[in-house]
């Protein structure tokens, strides 16, 4: 008897440790809490197999060097690494320490996740200029905007307002979360011919859409099926015009799918005005692979009811205790279970390589090289340039049809060319490339001049 109280006692200590922050949730015994303790290394960080390279030794003001810090095939225009990311070498070098960690002790490297994740929390929130409370840590896009559709108070009548040109993530997440609620999900067209879209007419097709039963309106900030950006301040702007006069529970909010605009754009979430932020962090960022993030903001993270299990204070503990204590969006919303932790945890490099290249620079550089490769494309005869010229309506993604040719024939007769473009996964389809911080402007003109060839 005097043994289970025992056992018991040291249960509810660990969950009264865990409610304070500590990082230590169901794992086994261990000699040392962190890895590295054993040699003396500072606690939390794992033994280092290689040497990770110091940003600060690096002159990251020059593109070259930027460009070296990645192990893509050099004999390659890479306009697809958008798709999923290539590991620039801050990112492989901490992956590496972490899977080093976990096979030498997988207990002791377990014992330090609360912590690592909110080490997470902490860069991204760095980068997003907001609280680390209000991030949530996912795997993917497609799982966040899963546990945000699904985790608001839906309700028979209520309207939700999207468009055709989302991508299949938030049309499914949607039409899966509105049947079980008995709502009712809108998609609208925003331009007819996404080239000739105009601020104006997308923030306005918004605007003249939203009904009194509006309750979310779900859009994506960078169209992956055309590359039109949305003028995502002014729409939100229309939706706080909406709002204006509703009770609090009437409101709608705003959730954008941010994947192509995050690490392409400089825009943080407070400049957008959205109330809820979904995204990967393995496109354009160059994080992690299976890596991703949601934040909201308070009002709108207050509204959104966990889908699956957290193992994080305070639900874990309310478990061990019978407790009710609500759980912050953030930990409440990051989904439970064993993660593929050396991944997880090497988000934080990924912050932090384009924290010291400057997001600034890089938006600049994306957009840079995205005007090169439209002006150069749309002069071509038998080209048809799909994405918006306006700097302002457009981020890195760039969508053409060429001369009517089936895209993947084109796709993979540049590839012949050693250029990696893609194809939209849509209805109708286009050829598609992403300029980023891993192609150069001479492979941007090499595109140009293959795809010249391609469309005589």
């Amino acid at each position: 008897m005097a043994d289970a109280r025992l056992r018991r006692r040291s249960v509810l200590t660990g969950g009264a440790l865990l409610a304070a922050g500590a990082p230590a949730l169901l794992v086994g015994c261990s000699s040392s809490d962190e890895p590295g303790d054993e040699s003396g290394d500072d606690a939390g960080e794992p033994a280092a197999s290689t040497t990770p390279p110091r940003l600060e030794d690096l002159d990251l003001s020059d593109w070259e060097v930027v460009r070296g810090q990645f192990a893509l095939d050099p004999e390659l225009a890479h306009f697809a690494a958008f798709v999923l990311a290539s590991h620039p070498a801050p990112v492989r070098a901490a992956i590496e320490r972490w899977r080093d960690a976990f096979d030498a002790d997988p207990a002791a490297t377990v014992a330090g996740e609360l912590a690592h994740d909110e080490e997470v929390r902490t860069a991204a929130a760095g980068y997003l200029g907001v609280r680390p409370a209000e991030v949530a840590l996912t795997d993917s896009t497609t799982m966040g905007l899963g546990l945000v559709y699904h985790g608001l108070p839906l309700c028979p009548g209520d309207h939700v307002l999207t468009t055709t040109h989302d991508f299949y993530a938030t049309h499914e997440a949607l039409r899966l979360a509105a049947a079980r609620a008995g709502a009712e999900v809108e998609r609208i067209a925003l331009y007819d011919d996404p080239a000739a879209a105009g601020a104006d007419e997308l923030a306005g097709r918004v605007a003249a859409a939203i009904r009194p039963q509006t309750k979310v309106v779900a859009l994506t900030w960078v169209h992956s099926s055309t590359g039109v950006k949305l003028p995502v301040r002014a729409i939100a702007d229309a939706v706080a015009d909406a709002n204006a006069g509703r009770a609090e529970a009437d409101r709608a909010i705003l959730v954008l799918d941010a994947i192509h605009g995050l690490g392409a754009d400089a825009a943080r979430p407070g400049d957008l005005g959205c109330d809820v932020f979904v995204s990967g962090t393995h496109k354009w960022l160059f994080g992690p692979r299976g890596t991703g993030i949601v934040w909201a903001a308070p009002a709108a993270g207050a509204a959104v009811a966990p889908t699956i299990p957290s193992f994080t204070a305070p639900s874990f503990v309310n478990w061990l205790t019978g407790g009710d204590e609500p759980s912050p969006f953030g930990v409440g919303n990051t989904p439970g279970g064993y993660q593929a932790f050396e991944h997880r945890w090497a988000v934080t490099e990924a912050f932090a390589f384009h924290q010291a290249i400057g997001p600034d620079r890089v938006a600049a550089r994306t957009q840079e090289l995205a005007t090169r490769l439209k002006d150069g494309l749309a002069e071509l005869p038998g080209v048809r340039l799909v994405t918006p010229r306006d700097p302002a309506l457009s981020a890195g993604l760039v969508c053409v049809d060429v001369a009517g040719r089936d895209p993947a024939e084109v796709v993979q007769q540049l590839l012949d060319q050693r250029i990696v473009a893609s194809v939209t996964p849509y209805s109708e389809p286009y050829v598609r490339f992403g300029a980023s911080i891993v192609t150069t402007p001479e492979q941007v003109d090499a595109a140009v001049e293959a795809v010249a060839g391609l469309a005589r």
